[in-house]
């Protein structure tokens, strides 16, 4: 039966975009029996996008490095912050210790661009000013010196995980290395970070690249240096492990569909295109009240399969790759994401298969929470696609009061949260964005 109805629902699609008496087109489940039909209906949900609320970046454990331009959002620039650590207890060099060469390593875990096969320029600045004991977003950023201490370029290719080494400037390798030796600026962790607050890593320009800069003990200096007869250098770490961190991130939309986005938490249409872009934090709003229009049509329907399908979004550079998930938040006017009143827990489109509402105490139910819908990327088709019959069901019961959702590009599968840990993003043309229905009825 199953696979009948879908060889049904893949006809129905190729024949018609609305609602349809299966008799109207030879189709029925069991011929001569009037009691149960197969339905299929396609219906568009219009969409627009929010800037959401400045969002705390400190402490992700992740840098986002990088710039990229596009027609539609325009100039985005993330530059990652961190402060550095040492081991209090290692020993440092002695005063005739020679220095051999210092280098600043990379961790890089991620690599989201255009030309990966051209060099891609990237630097590290010492900052100007240190970083607080307070939380940074965004929106934020430190002054850092303008001349950078390290910098070095890199033909990414198809690698996507990688240590860069960045020779250390001569100069600043010395004054390092003297103040290793005999300086007081190495009795503390508090004196280091007078002497050196931090560091700023940010990307050339133009470039369209954007890195994932893992911090801790494998984002660091190297410094290696010997005594007089040595064969082989020793080498002394300064690293980002146990280091404050943030990611600032700029935008320019001057000149764009996306230049009229100016406040947080407020909808706009830009045009036909639509989209979403990690980080930055522009979020797309989809407006389920076409639900409300075609459920009010119906009696007694089942429904077999019901999908939310957006896609085929608009084509993605080779080497960029758009999230790989988004879940549905549901809002309401105010175009944030609502919460369950008993326990504060954010509301979203449930899995198929899962309950949509539980008991939460004696004859008070709410809407489930423990399993939300993922809305999956296939890169074959340029498709992401979401089962939501299971939560169609429930709303044609009443069982849930229809709400918009709010796409947000992560998934509770991963560690932490993708929608602030890259540049990611994805645009679609908003006739693109459709529910499509398999039911049955009962006469």
């Amino acid at each position: 039966m199953r696979a009948k109805l879908a060889c049904l629902g893949l006809l129905f699609t190729i024949l018609i975009s609305s609602c349809s008496d299966p008799a109207s087109v030879g189709l029925e489940l069991a011929p001569g029996n009037n009691q149960v039909g197969v339905f299929f209906a396609e219906f568009d949900l219009p969409a627009e996008v929010v800037l959401l609320d400045s969002f705390n970046t400190t402490n992700q454990g992740l840098l986002v490095v990088g710039e990229e331009v596009d027609p539609y959002f325009g100039k985005t620039t993330g530059i990652g912050y961190s402060r550095m650590y040492f081991d209090s207890r290692a020993e440092r060099p002695k005063s005739e210790a020679i220095l051999d060469s210092i280098f600043f390593r990379l961790d890089v875990v991620s690599v989201n661009g255009r030309n990966l096969d051209q060099p891609k320029y990237f630097s590290i600045h010492r900052l100007a000013e240190p970083i607080l004991d307070t939380s940074y977003y965004n929106f934020n950023e430190l002054r850092f010196e303008e001349q950078p201490l390290a910098f070095s370029s890199v033909n990414f290719g198809e690698t996507k995980d990688t240590t860069l080494t960045f020779p250390v400037d001569q100069d600043f390798a010395e004054d390092l290395f003297g103040k290793l030796k005999r300086g007081t600026e190495f009795n503390d962790i508090f004196s280091f970070r007078r002497y050196f607050p931090g560091i700023a890593v940010k990307s050339g320009e133009g470039q369209n690249t954007t890195i994932g800069v893992n911090l801790g003990f494998e984002t660091k200096f190297d410094i290696y240096y010997h005594y007089q007869g040595d064969t082989l250098s020793q080498v002394y770490e300064i690293n980002t492990s146990s280091s404050r961190s943030f990611n600032g991130v700029k935008s320019d939309r001057n000149g764009t569909p996306t230049s009229i986005i100016t406040e947080p938490g407020k909808a706009y249409n830009t045009g036909d295109l639509v989209g979403l872009k990690a980080n930055l934090g522009i979020a797309m709003k989809v407006n389920t009240a076409p639900f409300d229009n075609f459920l009010d049509t119906l009696n007694g329907a089942i429904f077999q399969q019901v999908e939310f399908v957006l896609g085929e979004i608009n084509e993605v550079p080779t080497g960029q790759n758009p999230p790989s998930f988004f879940v549905s938040y549901f809002t309401d006017g105010t175009n944030e994401r609502l919460s369950r009143a008993s326990d504060k827990q954010p509301l979203t489109v449930q899995r198929d298969g899962q309950p949509q509402i539980e008991l939460i105490s004696e004859g008070n139910e709410e809407p489930a929470v423990r399993a939300p819908a993922i809305g999956r990327y296939n890169s074959n088709d340029k498709v992401y696609s979401m089962l939501i019959t299971s939560y169609t069901n429930a709303l044609y019961r009443n069982q849930l009061q229809r709400k918009d959702w709010l796409l947000y590009g992560n998934s509770p599968e991963t560690n932490g949260d993708d929608f602030k840990r890259s540049f990611r993003q994805f645009i679609v043309n908003k006739n693109r964005i459709k529910v499509k229905a398999i039911y049955s009825k009962i006469k």
